[in-house]
């Protein structure tokens, strides 16, 4: 059964229940993580853990800190206070060198895709493969057309990011994240700039690698459309807090205003008294 948690106020937030159905341990998990840029605080005590082979989606308003929620689960940021765990591991105090290893088990889709335009397609999905194992040409090429099959992208390697389409470069940019057939793959934003088609193939894209590599997925979004497609779990945050925990249906149905402005897109009573001015 899913686990669902809802705070009262955005200013309180106690640690919300793991949602670990069948009592199995975390995969990944975040223990009370604080992170400040300066003055602003980004992140305000979150602890969210993160059920092996699920997808969940992180969603809310512009600058709760989704993105930077994300590079703390593969340490790209570490957190001023607070503890980030990987198989029941602590891995935030871990030396920069161990780390390196342990990220070779993430794949990360960028916001952008991030491909080297001086590259080839096929160059670019091989480039984990070259810098990260000592694998033949050969072996190489071979896995570069599996993972671009799997996109459907099969025969694209000789082209440069600046022959193909935006929803093409997304998924050579999945490919890839999956190169080294990773443990869990991060989405930043996947369907930003796209058409309502194309942001369909990535979602069922998502489905696919899950159904059928059996993937940890943690998807950022702002798209509700995607949002209720590909996640088995959504996670609200707002002002650095989790406000929300839940399935997809619960925020289908729910009638707490800050989660209802959210997804239905409507702006806040102080937004709208602001345009007054």
């Amino acid at each position: 059964m899913s686990i669902l948690k809802t705070m009262t106020d955005p200013r309180e937030q106690t640690r919300p229940a793991i949602h670990t159905p069948n009592s199995e341990p975390a995969m990944i998990e975040l223990r009370n993580v604080y992170k400040r840029f300066g003055s602003l605080r980004v992140l305000a005590g979150v602890s969210l853990a993160l059920e092996k082979g699920k997808t969940t989606v992180v969603i809310g308003e512009s600058g709760t800190g989704k993105s930077v929620l994300l590079k703390h689960i593969i340490l790209l940021l570490r957190p001023d206070r607070g503890e980030v765990f990987f198989n029941g591991k602590r891995i935030d105090d871990l030396p920069e060198s161990d780390l390196a290893v342990h990220r070779q088990r993430f794949g990360f889709l960028f916001q952008m895709s991030a491909l080297f335009d001086s590259l080839t397609v096929g160059e670019n999905v091989g480039f984990p493969l070259t810098e990260h194992t000592n694998k033949s040409k050969e072996e190489i090429e071979t896995i570069v057309a599996e993972k671009l099959r799997m996109v459907g992208l099969e025969g694209l390697q000789p082209k440069r990011p600046a022959q193909i389409s935006g929803g093409q470069k997304k998924r050579v940019a999945l490919a890839r994240a999956i190169a080294l057939e990773p443990d869990v793959v991060l989405y930043d934003e996947p369907t930003t700039g796209l058409d309502p088609v194309r942001s369909d193939v990535i979602n069922e894209l998502i489905l696919k690698l899950q159904r059928e590599l059996g993937v940890t997925s943690v998807v950022v979004t702002h798209d509700m459309t995607s949002a209720y497609k590909v996640g088995d779990r959504i996670v609200m945050l707002e002002r650095g807090k989790i406000i929300a925990d839940g399935p997809p249906e619960f925020f289908k149905t729910t009638d707490d205003p800050r989660i209802r402005r959210f997804v239905d897109g409507r702006a806040s009573p102080e937004d709208l008294a602001a345009l007054e001015d």
